[in-house]
């Protein structure tokens, strides 16, 4: 079977809320602080593969960062966009959860269930 990965953000409530709930389907993910430990840019382009989504469907545009950067700029490349994501892992929406060939943002939490269905 397929380990559980889930980039995880402590301090966030649905992140929190995402995590128990796969744990309660007793599943045990591993647990990527992705603040601490960020993804590269070749992981976050595979996840939004995964996910079926462009590089601005996974940024947090609320954060001061995306706009001391200039990222709704529409401009910018999606390599760009990616880039700036690996280097400030901030800007990436939380909980993402990664289980084999697939990945579901955990927004809202019970979005991931998705991935364990026939488990």
């Amino acid at each position: 079977m397929s380990k559980v990965i889930i980039w995880h953000n402590p301090r966030c409530s649905k992140s929190r809320a995402t995590l128990s709930l796969i744990e309660q389907h007793g599943l045990d993910p591993e647990i990527v602080d992705y603040l601490k430990t960020p993804p590269s840019a070749d992981e976050i382009k595979s996840v939004l593969k995964m996910l079926r989504m462009k590089p601005r469907d996974l940024m947090r545009k609320g954060e001061q960062v995306y706009k001391d950067l200039d990222l709704e700029n529409d401009k910018l490349s999606d390599d760009q966009l990616v880039a700036a994501m690996a280097e400030n892992p901030i800007l990436i929406e939380r909980p993402v959860v990664i289980f084999g060939a697939r990945a579901k943002l955990g927004r809202p939490p019970e979005d991931v269930l998705d991935l364990f269905t026939g488990l």
